[in-house]
């Protein structure tokens, strides 16, 4: 896998999970929206891990800065 994730892609989908957990724990979302959201933030959390985003590959995307 090649990387298609820059650092500012990375750090917003962890803010973004973080978020997700605190407000699922804190019982502010629940129920199947939840969850749904909980297994959102765990994709986001790999994918910001790996620096790979499977959804970025079919359209080329890349937010990754390109070395010369």
């Amino acid at each position: 896998m090649k990387k298609n994730m820059g650092n500012a892609d990375r750090i917003i989908r962890t803010i973004i999970a973080v978020i997700v957990a605190l407000l699922y724990y804190y019982n502010v979302i629940s129920g199947t929206l939840g969850i749904v959201l909980l297994v959102l933030a765990g994709v986001f959390l790999l994918t910001s891990f790996v620096s790979f985003c499977p959804l970025y590959a079919p359209f080329g995307l890349s937010t990754c800065t390109r070395k010369k």
